[in-house]
Formats: structure tokens, sequence, C-alpha cells
């Protein structure tokens, strides 16, 4: 009788697990912990880090605004007056030509801010210098070609942001609709791009950023703003491209356009 209990209360012993189930066992433990840390660095991306560059983007933004208004003479340029010889002039841009950047900016040097009220009523980014992500994009900004025009520029003014992550500036692109507004402040005044239409090329599609986008050794005559981005999202096997062309421009003395004046230091 009690040999049986005994024979009962007995735990049958466990087979040891081989190697292999114990390496593919710590190999899952990883991939679960690994899943784990991206879905944390995903969140803390596109939450609070977000958050944090594009009120840091705003900051930066007014301060740029600040230095140029404080710098101001007042002085408003008379429009462009007609011909005297009879004619009438029909000039592009009723303030004259654009005004050429002084000097090239330094690099990562914020130089010009950038509105899209079809990213956003409130959307406003500094553009700077170079497209090095760490120094420039990484930051929740635009960042300029320097191979490219100046903002005003005969030519193309090229620009790239992050579609996804690093606060997402170009994260709308695809939403652009033809005839939307683009407007590049700089120290000079307001320059007005209307966007044109949208292209999509392999990460390797450098045509996009020539003086005539993808017309090698064109001569340019328009004023071109290129914005690029990866897409799709969270993919970026390939590049969204947006094309606009200078419209109009405004001298700073004569203030901002109504559509973004709100904007412009709040």
């Amino acid at each position: 009788m009690t040999d049986s209990v005994q024979g009962e209360l007995r735990r049958p012993r466990r087979r040891k697990r081989g190697l292999v189930s114990r390496v593919v066992g710590v190999f899952g433990e990883l991939l679960i912990t690994a899943g784990v840390l991206v879905l944390l660095f995903l969140g803390w991306q596109f939450t609070l880090n977000g958050v944090m560059l594009s009120n840091q983007q705003a900051s930066d933004a007014d301060q740029l605004i600040d230095g140029w208004q404080s710098g101001d003479d007042g002085a408003s340029p008379a429009p462009v007056a007609p011909a005297t010889d009879g004619t009438t002039a029909t000039p592009a841009f009723a303030y004259g030509e654009p005004p050429a950047a002084d000097a090239a900016p330094g690099d990562a040097e914020e130089f010009a801010v950038v509105y899209v009220p079809r990213f956003g009523s409130d959307f406003k980014k500094t553009i700077a210098e170079g497209v090095d992500p760490r120094s420039v994009l990484n930051k929740g900004g635009a960042g300029h070609y320097a191979s490219t025009q100046m903002p005003g520029e005969i030519g193309n003014f090229a620009i790239a942001a992050h579609r996804d992550g690093w606060g997402s500036p170009f994260l709308k692109i695809n939403e652009l609709q033809l005839g939307d507004k683009v407007y590049v402040e700089t120290q000079a005044g307001w320059y007005t791009y209307t966007f044109r239409g949208l292209e999509y090329v392999t990460p390797y599609g450098v045509g996009v950023i020539d003086p005539v986008p993808q017309v090698p050794n064109a001569a340019p005559t328009d004023r071109i703003l290129t914005m690029t981005s990866c897409n799709p999202l969270y993919v970026a096997s390939e590049r969204i491209i947006a094309y606009s062309v200078l419209t109009d421009w405004t001298p700073r003395s004569v203030g901002a356009p109504a559509e973004i004046s709100g904007l412009v230091g709040a």
C-alpha cells in the first residue's frame, strides 16, 4: 500500500531540452525584446520627440524672424512703374526681380523659414544648409541641397525633410494640390511658390535637383522649388518629389502675404 502511494506521488522526470531548443528559445526571447524596443522607439519618435522637435522648430523660426525684423529699415520699395515709352510694362513681379542671396550659408546654418498652409495652419519650419541627417534633418526642419540655387534665384531651389519620424515635417507632402502656395521667408522677404505637381523616383534619381529637373545640362529660365522626401511611409524604397514655381515675391518692408501673416513672428 505504501509503495503504491509513493508511486502515485512521484513526479516524472523532466526531459532535458536539447541545445537546438535552448538556442531557439533564447533567439525567440531576443526577437520579442527587440520588437518591444522598436515599438517604444516608434512611440517616442511619433509622440514626445515629435512634439519636442515641433516646439523647438517654432522657437528657432521665431528667433530667425525676430532678427530679420529688427534689421528692417522700414523703407517700402515702390512697385515697378509702367514704361515711359508709351507701352505698358508687364513685370514678372510687382516689386521687380527678387534679390539674390548675399552669400552662401554656412554648413547647417538656418537661413530661411518655410510655410506650407496645406500641411497645417501653424506649419512653419526652418531651412538649414545641407541635408546631413544628424546635423540638419533630424532637428525637425528642412535642409537645402547645397549644390542647388537659393530662394528666388533662376534655377532649382531644392530642399529635403523627413516624412516619418524626427517631427515628420513633410508627412503630408503627398496631399499637396495644384495651386497650393508654399512660402519661403528670408531676410529679404517672402517668396511665394505655387505647387505644380508630384513625381516619384528611385533613391538614386538625383536628376530632380538639376537646375532644370530631369533635364541634364539645360539652361534654366524658371525659378523652381523642389521638395523631396521618402516614400512610402516607413519603407522609403523611393522618393516623392513636389515641384513648385515662383509666382510672387514680397519685400520685408511691405509685410507678409495675407495667408501667413498670423504666423510670422507668432
